[in-house]
């Protein structure tokens, strides 16, 4: 059987449509599959679903029919978001039907070399990253970053070539749906705790990142983060592939790492720690995990010292907006758990005015501690969490504390608080669904405001 007839003739049912549905029931209907898209949202007047009619595609929408799987399907394909728990999941499993997601039916067909990217933090990052050193002055072929990053896999599976490079970011949500996935390189950034109201255990979660390697074979390359003990423990027993650890508390012969002030990739020096601008020890991680990508692709230590100097960062992730009267301002909104905040937060040596809050899901805080001790002058807090957050900063110390009603709020109550040379920090340790749609239009809100200080401050003088 060949990529391309894989799913000919299949009763495939795409549960969920958003993005990842909508390319994904292209693809399959592409790919010659009989396909069902069915969705809770009524899509009578959305311009994607008429398309998809059009095609041939049947629509169900508005709720999920009770005889819906009773049509014999060969497979579902679930949008990433939707839980495990669903009904029409639980009856296609007790069916013993295969339930995949979007990105497992772009890779079977994809004939462009794979790199996958995992981890709980950085992953968007670190994608983004490689995409840049692998980009530039290309011989051959093509790159493209996709996956998680925004660009479901599906909308280019077909168009991209055997000299393309597929940089795939992957969330423990699509790598639950994956038995096949085999990248040629696998990444995996770090592994903290995560998602366990979607998982329901830290083993759950761990299992799910480990699908980024288990297809793989000797050919393949699994590169992880060895200052993890964890995460090196759980990757020696799942990965078959040549292991390619990177470090930087260590200095390793056989990876990627760091020694006095130079950054190593099998005892070979790539570029110096000063020649990334985007601050941050976690991003010095992230750095590495990507180096040792575009050395494994050939990527001469010029390109990557060029796209170390030239990378700013990632809108929503320790994101640089600017400097106002001696005060900058930085929106890291993808901070949505403890751990991310931990690393922004101890990547800057000036005080800071942390702005914090959002989703309660039953997490403490008290990990922050010694980071809100050393690095935190300030609190402004919003959202469900800002009682616990107003707690922990009691412990650490923190004097200057205010509740405010949102990041809009959050804002200007920082700045009046602040000095010159101080940091404004929006790294929040929690989701944003208790009163924002996502992280981005946190941070979005977040930048506006910012905006809106400035101009407001210049009118005033």
């Amino acid at each position: 059987m060949t990529k391309e007839n894989r799913y000919q003739g299949k009763n495939v049912l795409v549960l969920g449509l958003a993005k990842s549905g909508y390319q994904s029931a292209k693809l399959l209907h592409t790919l010659g599959a009989e396909v069902t898209v069915n969705d809770a949202k009524e899509l009578e007047n959305d311009n994607e679903a008429q398309e998809l009619q059009t095609l041939g595609i049947k629509v169900i929408s508005g709720g999920h029919p009770a005889n819906l799987m009773e049509d014999s399907f060969d497979l579902v394909v679930k949008n990433p978001g939707i839980p495990y728990d669903n009904p029409v999941i639980q009856k296609a499993l007790k069916q013993k039907l295969p339930v995949i997601t979007e990105v497992e039916v772009a890779a079977s067909v994809m004939e462009a070399s794979i790199i996958g990217v995992t981890g709980t933090n950085g992953k968007t990052t670190t994608t983004s990253i490689i995409h840049e050193m692998l980009n530039q002055k290309r011989v051959s072929g093509s790159v493209y970053a996709i996956g998680n990053i925004g660009v479901p896999a599906s909308q280019l599976a077909l168009s991209l070539k055997s000299d393309d490079d597929a940089v795939i970011e992957l969330s423990s949500f699509q790598l639950m749906g994956t038995p096949t996935l085999k990248p040629n390189i696998a990444v995996l950034t770090n592994l903290y705790s995560a998602h366990l109201d979607y998982h329901g255990s830290q083993e759950a979660y761990e299992e799910a990142k480990m699908n980024i390697m288990r297809n793989q074979t000797s050919e393949d390359v699994t590169i992880y983060n060895k200052d993890q003990p964890h995460l090196e423990r759980l990757v020696k027993e799942n990965s078959n592939a040549q292991l390619l650890p990177f470090s930087r508390k260590e200095y390793l012969e056989n990876g990627t790492s760091v020694k006095e002030g130079n950054i190593y990739f099998k005892g070979e020096v790539v570029a110096k720690v000063s020649d990334i601008f985007i601050q941050g020890f976690h991003n010095l991680e992230n750095m590495l995990a990507a180096i040792s990508v575009a050395k494994l692709k050939g990527v001469s230590n010029e390109i990557i010292q060029e796209v170390m100097r030239q990378f700013h960062g990632v809108k929503h992730r320790t994101q640089f907006i600017g400097e106002y009267k001696g005060r900058i301002f930085y929106n890291d909104s993808k901070a949505t758990n403890i751990e991310a905040t931990e690393n922004a937060l101890a990547g800057f040596d000036q005080p800071v005015i942390l702005l914090a809050g959002g989703l309660d899901r039953g997490n403490s805080f008290d990990s922050l501690l010694p980071d809100l001790k050393e690095h935190v002058k300030a609190l402004i807090t919003f959202g469900e969490t800002a009682d616990l957050m107003v707690e922990v900063a009691k412990k650490a110390g923190i004097t200057q504390i205010k509740k405010v009603e949102d990041v809009t709020e959050a804002v200007p109550a920082a700045y009046a608080m602040s000095a010159v040379d101080d940091i404004i920090l929006l790294s929040p340790a929690a989701a944003s669904w208790d009163q924002y749609d996502n992280f981005e239009i946190r941070g979005d809100i977040f930048i506006e405001a910012v905006h809106n200080l400035i101009n407001l401050d210049e009118k005033d003088l």
